[in-house]
């Protein structure tokens, strides 16, 4: 039987209408002939894109096949016995050369009435941004769904929905229910639930190349958005190097920033799931038990349970996201 290491899988690209180049030119990942790359899926279990295994000899194994095969061994005892062998969270970059839709996201109840689905809560990572970038999260004051149906009708929806200006490193976390968009100029690191249900709102009257505009989902989403205002969308965070900084934490998924200038060890073995290693800046080399691991900028890594301590190794330093379930 074989045995597990840390997995590199084949990044999955997506052109979109709102897609650019960033994937290339700042990630290097190459898109081949797409004419543009507005996503690529690092890390997935969705059922119409799971991610394949890229390294070692479990290399052209599935996702799901693995979790199949090992089981707790692969994401934690706690894990499997609540997602069976349901990878429960999808990784992503995301390149806006355009806005996207401004949407929102059922939850779980929701998600599960109507799509046998999960719901997708989800948090970004700021890579990049063009100056003057900003998006959309929530709303810029108390909201009820009548109030929300007369600015939607009038054509006035962004009146009453909170913009942010963004730099590298910030971070927002987006329970189901917010409405939100990426706005142009953007490079993100997307953390979020095994779903790909997405409302959209609305979509700025664009067409696609045959002069389609894109289907909306105006009733569906009532149901779905939280009406509530809050006073702070973006997540404040410590910018602390050589520690690893507990960012985001909620019952889907936990992320912690790791910023580092010299080389460190992480101590995985309290931890009951698999972990993920999102790199967004520099590079390392994973060594663990049994061999190593080069990763760098736009590489997302996958240690399993198994895994209980990695050395990450740098001359240059690093920046990754390290996530968990749990």
């Amino acid at each position: 039987m074989s045995t597990l290491y840390p997995l590199k899988f084949k990044t999955i690209y997506k052109d979109k209408i709102w897609g650019g180049q960033k994937i290339k030119t700042y990630l290097n990942k190459d898109f081949g002939d797409l004419p543009n790359c507005g996503e690529t899926w690092e890390i997935s279990g969705v059922p119409s894109d799971v991610s394949v295994v890229a390294n070692g000899e479990l290399q052209g194994k599935s996702l799901p096949s693995l979790i199949g095969e090992f089981k707790g061994e692969l994401v934690g005892e706690k894990v499997y016995s609540r997602f069976g062998d349901t990878f429960p969270l999808l990784v992503k970059f995301i390149d806006a050369n355009e806005d996207l839709s401004i949407q929102v996201h059922p939850d779980d109840k929701l998600a599960k009435e109507r799509h046998n689905s999960f719901g997708k809560t989800e948090m970004w990572y700021i890579i990049q941004a063009d100056e003057g970038s900003s998006l959309i999260t929530g709303f810029n004051q108390e909201v009820s769904e009548e109030i929300y149906l007369e600015k939607f009708n009038s054509g006035n929806l962004t009146d009453i929905l909170n913009r942010e200006d963004v730099k590298s490193g910030d971070i927002f976390f987006l329970p189901a229910g917010r409405v939100h968009t990426i706005g142009a100029g953007l490079l993100i690191a997307e953390i979020q639930q095994t779903s790909d249900i997405t409302y959209r709102i609305y979509d700025f009257d664009r067409v696609d190349d045959k002069g389609n505009k894109r289907e909306l989902h105006t009733e569906e989403a009532l149901a779905a958005i939280d009406y509530k205002f809050y006073p702070e969308y973006k997540t404040n965070y410590p910018h602390t190097k050589n520690e690893a900084v507990e960012a985001v934490t909620c019952q889907y998924f936990t992320t912690n920033v790791l910023d580092y200038t010299e080389n460190t060890v992480r101590d995985y073995s309290s931890i009951d799931s698999f972990v993920i290693h999102v790199c967004v800046e520099g590079a390392y080399t994973l060594k663990y038990n049994g061999g190593e691991l080069a990763v760098k900028q736009g590489e997302s890594i996958l240690v399993p349970n198994s895994v209980n301590d990695v050395e990450l190794v740098s001359e240059s330093g690093f920046k990754i996201l390290e996530s968990f379930v749990g």
